[in-house]
């Protein structure tokens, strides 16, 4: 017991809070700060994905024009994902598919899935040990169709700067059915300007497209924001454990993502270095996000068998002091 403090909440701790006003009114809120500058917001409604992120004060993540967006205002058709995308730091994207529309097995399926926008059935925190933990579970299923469930703890360390994701995903239903998860995260200013160190410790790059072929030799370097700028996609593949992270070197702060590379065994780059439109994704998951027929023509499409469960995990270390960052990613 800290005989410092009367209510741990003055030091750390989680608060559940609700919006007022706007797409988002009445959202669902829980805030986590563990005392030693970490702090981040779980959207309950929002697959409890992490809305805000900031360490030390400065904030880490991208916040996109749409701002927070209910799921009521979800346009499930095409690429109406796009206008209720706040980003933030973590959108999750799947369960059917994740990246572009696409039609399958006879399914027309939206970009990126409806998971990200789907409200979590219960979701409640506790303090165990030294850690918060978030537990949340997250329904995504059709009648007459699949029947998935998402049962995600999110652990907070209060003795260091640390955060990590827990998901395991079932097959409900009575029939095979197709899984894909991107864990879509998204770095925003002031973490990320034309100054930032990007880190990607991958041992080949492939580019999406003829865009991306385009800047290949600089997948790692940023710009100003650019007016017109049209994205840039890249894949990276790694042997053993996955590391990618941010540095800005003006702050002297940033963060490096850990992930089982075997698990997640896909990793995207999205440099994006638009005006406003001013992000750069770094997204470990089981799926590339050309959409789900086109893993399914690969090959690489997974399926889970009825009852059967797959569980994936990730975390992110925030950095402080260049030495610090230059010993983790040597």
């Amino acid at each position: 017991m800290n005989q410092y403090i009367g209510h741990e909440s003055q030091y750390f701790g989680v608060e559940e809070h609700r919006l007022v006003g706007g797409k988002g009114d009445g959202m669902r809120l829980f805030q986590v700060r563990n005392g030693k500058g970490l702090e981040f917001t779980v959207s309950a409604d929002r697959a409890a994905d992490i809305s805000r992120l900031s360490f030390c004060g400065m904030n880490m993540g991208y916040f996109s024009p749409c701002g927070y967006v209910a799921p009521a205002f979800y346009d499930g058709e095409g690429d109406g994902f796009l206008k209720s995308f706040t980003a933030g730091f973590l959108t999750t994207c799947g369960l059917t598919n994740a990246g572009s529309p696409c039609e399958d097995a006879g399914e027309c399926l939206p970009l990126h899935g409806s998971i990200g926008n789907t409200p979590a059935e219960h979701i409640y925190w506790e303090k165990e040990g030294d850690e918060l933990r978030i537990y949340a579970g997250v329904t995504d299923a059709k009648l007459f169709s699949h029947k998935l469930v998402l049962n995600r703890t999110i652990r907070c360390s209060l003795s260091e700067n640390v955060f990590s994701i827990e998901d395991k995903i079932k097959n409900q239903g009575d029939t095979p059915y197709p899984v894909e998860i991107l864990y879509h995260m998204n770095m925003g200013y002031p973490l990320l300007s034309e100054n930032s160190i990007v880190y990607i410790g991958s041992d080949k790059v492939d580019a999406r497209n003829e865009r991306a072929l385009e800047g290949l030799s600089e997948w790692d370097r940023m710009y100003k924001p650019e007016a017109g700028f049209e994205e840039q996609c890249y894949y990276h593949h790694f042997r053993g454990e996955g590391k990618a992270g941010i540095f800005q070197p003006e702050h002297d702060l940033g963060l490096l993502i850990t992930f089982d590379s075997e698990n997640l065994n896909y990793f995207t780059e999205w440099k994006m270095m638009g005006v406003r439109d001013y992000v750069l994704g770094l997204e470990p998951g089981n799926c590339h996000p050309d959409g789900r027929r086109a893993m399914r023509e690969d090959g690489t499409l997974k399926i889970l068998a009825p009852d059967e469960a797959v569980t994936y995990k990730f975390s992110v270390a925030m950095i402080k002091g260049i030495d610090v960052w230059k010993n983790l990613t040597k």
